[in-house]
């Protein structure tokens, strides 16, 4: 699987975990915007060219929470169909299901996964998707 050219935007306002993250998928082939600020992403968002394939979202931002930053992505048709993944320490199913209704894709609870799992989901999700739009 060629990954080189797949894009994850990082949302994760602990910066020595953004950094670890970031460091992973770019071990593991993958390009990389790390972004420490929900309204800062949004802002890359809105500007950017190209898309990042899939978005790697924190639940509990410093600035917002991901149903707020899911709401924003959601009145933007240009943002809308960017996959998203949830990796937070917080999931009642209440806030799970508010957030896969939002088109949240997969949601991870940080104490039950390895970063690894996510990382090896992220490029098997994205390969995927690239395979059914070709």
């Amino acid at each position: 699987m060629d990954t080189k050219n797949y894009t994850v935007l990082v949302i994760e306002d602990e910066q020595l975990l953004l950094e670890a993250i970031a460091r992973k998928l770019k071990f593991n082939g993958l390009s990389v915007i790390p972004v420490a600020r929900g309204d800062e992403a949004l802002k890359i968002l809105s500007e950017s060219e190209k898309l990042p394939d899939v978005i790697w979202l924190d639940y509990y931002l410093s600035d917002m929470n991901g149903l707020e930053f899911m709401n924003n992505i959601r009145k933007n048709d240009k943002l809308v169909g960017i996959p998203t993944i949830v990796v937070s320490n917080s999931a009642s199913d209440e806030k799970v299901n508010n957030m896969l209704a939002l088109g949240v894709k997969k949601y991870y609870l940080k104490a039950e996964n390895r970063l690894d799992e996510i990382i090896k989901f992220v490029k098997e999700f994205v390969e995927k998707q690239r395979n059914e739009k070709s």
